[in-house]
C-alpha cells in the first residue's frame, strides 16, 4: 500500500470512529436513554456529526484523496485501493456538497424529533408531532437542494441510500410490480381455503418471547458474542463495526409473530454487518454497500427462510414447547400456514409478503408528495388514510397505527422506504441462485441446518462488504442483472399452494 492511501486510510479511519461513537449514541438513545437527556444527547451529536462533517470535507481530506487517487489511477479497476478511493470520492463529493451548520442541525433536530415521535405515537397524537414533522421535511428539502437533482428532489434523498437510483426507477419498480401483486391479492381473497392465524395470538409472555427469538438469532447464525438483542419502540439494526452489532426488537405479549419476526429481520441485517472481511474494518469499504443490499439480507432470512415450511417445521416444537399452554394442541402446519396468513394489516413491519410492497408503495407516494408540494404536512393522516384504504383496503383507527407508525420520518430517513421493496426484489433473486447452488436447502433447513446458507451469503455478498456497485454485486452473485421475476414468481408459487389457488 502506497504513503498516500496507508495517509488517507489513517485519516479516513479517525472519522470512522467517530461515527461508530455517534452511532453508540443513538442506539444507547432508542434502548437505555432516560428521556431527559434527549436534549443533551441531541447536542451530543450535533457536537459529533459538526466535527465528523469538518473532518470529512477538510482541504486535508481533499488533498489526501486527491494524491491517493494518482497513486491508484494504474492498479487494477477492481483492486481493494481502486475500490477505497473510488468510494471516497463518492463521499467526499457528497459531504462537500453540505454547510457543516445543517448538518448539525439536523442531527440536533434527529435526536429531539425521535422523542417527540415516541410520545406522539404512544398516544396517537398527529398534531403534538406534525411541528417537528414539518422541520424535518423543510431540513430535508435544504439537504437534498444543496445534493441537487436533475428531475426530481427524491433522486438526491435516494441516492444515499441506493447509489444512482432514481425516482423515475423506483416508480417503475412498482408499476412493474403491481399488476401481479394484486391480482395474487384478489386470488387469496377469493380463495376457499382461508387460513386462521389466531394461534400467533393470545397469550404469549414476554420473557418466553425473548429467550425463543434469542434461540432463533443463535440458530440461523448471529454472533452473540460479537453483538447482543434488546427491544426497542421500533425494531432496527446497529451496525458500528463487524465485532459490535445491535439488533433491537418490539414484543407484544398477545402476539408472537412480531417479535420472532421482527427478531429473523434484524438479524439478517446483523449478520451482513458481522460478515464484512476484518481487512475492510476501518476503512471506507467496511459494512454493507446499500440498503436495498442490507434490505435483501433481512427479508431474506426473515420470510424465505423464517417463513419457509422447512424452517418453521424445525422451529416450532422449541416454540410449542415455551408456549405450551397456547400452542400445545397446535400443530406445525397450523402454525406455518398463521404465520404465512395474507390479510391487509395496518402495520408495515406486521404485514404478510404479499402486501408489504403497498405499505412501502404509499409511503413513496406520499414523501414524494410532500417533498414536492403536492401534499402539506397537516394532510398528511387523511392523505394516509385515503391511501390506506385505496392500496389495503382498510383504514387506520387512529394514527398511531397509521402515519405515525414508523420511526423513519422522525429520524430523518426520507427516500429510504422504496429500498425495502428493493430488498424484496433482490432477496427472491439470491434465493434462487442459493437454491441453484443447494439444491437440497429445504432438507437442510428442516434439521436446523443453517450454516450452507449463511456460507453462501458470506462468499457471494458479506465478503465483498461496500467494494462494489449495488448493481455489480446483484451480478456477480446472481449471474443476471436484477430482475423482479425470481421475486414475484417465489411469491405466486408459495402462496398459490398454502391457499389452493
Amino acid at each position: 500500500m502506497s504513503d498516500a492511501i496507508k495517509k488517507f486510510q489513517a485519516h479516513a479511519g479517525r472519522i470512522i470512529r467517530l461515527n461508530e461513537a455517534a452511532g453508540l449514541l443513538g442506539w444507547d438513545q432508542q434502548t437505555f436513554m432516560p428521556p431527559a437527556a434527549a436534549e443533551s444527547r441531541a447536542e451530543q451529536l450535533a457536537t459529533l456529526s459538526e466535527l465528523i462533517h469538518e473532518m470529512s470535507t477538510s482541504k486535508e481530506m481533499g488533498d489526501l484523496i486527491a494524491s491517493a487517487e494518482a497513486e491508484t489511477a494504474a492498479l487494477d479497476p477492481d483492486s481493494d485501493e481502486a475500490r477505497t478511493m473510488k468510494k471516497a470520492r463518492r463521499d467526499y463529493d457528497i459531504a462537500t456538497k453540505l454547510p457543516t451548520e445543517l448538518v448539525a442541525e439536523i442531527a440536533r433536530h434527529e435526536t429531539l424529533s425521535h422523542e417527540v415521535w415516541v410520545k406522539a405515537r404512544q398516544h396517537a397524537d398527529f398534531a403534538g408531532f406534525a411541528p417537528s414533522l414539518k422541520k424535518m421535511f423543510d431540513l430535508t428539502r435544504q439537504k437534498a437542494e444543496c445534493l441537487g437533482y436533475t428531475d426530481h428532489i427524491y433522486d438526491a434523498l435516494i441516492d444515499l441510500y441506493e447509489p444512482g437510483m432514481k425516482h423515475a426507477d423506483v416508480a417503475k419498480m412498482f408499476s412493474e410490480m403491481k399488476p401481479g401483486l394484486v391480482e395474487l391479492t384478489h386470488a387469496i381473497a377469493d380463495s376457499s381455503n382461508p387460513v386462521d392465524n389466531s394461534v400467533v395470538h393470545g397469550d404469549f409472555p414476554g420473557d418466553k418471547q425473548r429467550e425463543v427469538t434469542l434461540k432463533l438469532i443463535d440458530a440461523i447464525g448471529f454472533d452473540r458474542k460479537r453483538g447482543r438483542q434488546d427491544e426497542a419502540a421500533h425494531p432496527f439494526c446497529a451496525g458500528f463495526n463487524r465485532n459490535d452489532v445491535r439488533l433491537t426488537t418490539r414484543i407484544d405479549p398477545q402476539y408472537f409473530s412480531q417479535a420472532m419476526y421482527a427478531s429473523l429481520h434484524e438479524a439478517g441485517h446483523g449478520m451482513y454487518e458481522q460478515g464484512s472481511p476484518e481487512h475492510f474494518e476501518g476503512t471506507v469499504l467496511a459494512g454493507g454497500v446499500s440498503l436495498g443490499i442490507h434490505e435483501s439480507q433481512s427479508r431474506l432470512w426473515e420470510n424465505l427462510v423464517g417463513r419457509s415450511r422447512a424452517f418453521v417445521g424445525w422451529a416450532f416444537p422449541m416454540i410449542q414447547e415455551a408456549f405450551p399452554q397456547k400452542l400445545g394442541s397446535v400443530s406445525s402446519e397450523q402454525f406455518y400456514r398463521a404465520v404465512n396468513n395474507v390479510e391487509p394489516s395496518l402495520v408495515r413491519v406486521e404485514a404478510d409478503e404479499v402486501t408489504y410492497n403497498l405499505h412501502v408503495l404509499m409511503r413513496f407516494e406520499l414523501e414524494s408528495a410532500i417533498l414536492s408540494g403536492k401534499l402539506d404536512i397537516d394532510d398528511l393522516p387523511d392523505a394516509w388514510d385515503t391511501l390506506s384504504e385505496q392500496y389495503l383496503g382498510i383504514m387506520p383507527p387512529d394514527d398511531g397505527k397509521g402515519c405515525l407508525q414508523d420511526v423513519h420520518w422522525s429520524a430523518g430517513l426520507i427516500g429510504y422506504f422504496p429500498t425495502y421493496t428493493l430488498g424484496n426484489l433482490v432477496s427472491g433473486q439470491i434465493w434462487n441462485a442459493i437454491n441453484k447452488a443447494l439444491p437440497d436447502v429445504n432438507a437442510l433447513m428442516a434439521k436446523g441446518e443453517f450454516a450452507p446458507i449463511l456460507e453462501w451469503l458470506r462468499t457471494n455478498i458479506h465478503q465483498h462488504a461496500s467494494k462494489f456497485e449495488p448493481s455489480e454485486l446483484i451480478l456477480k452473485a446472481t449471474g443476471e442483472p436484477l430482475t423482479s421475476c425470481y421475486y414475484v414468481d417465489y411469491l405466486t408459487s408459495k402462496y398459490s399452494e398454502i391457499y389452493s389457488l
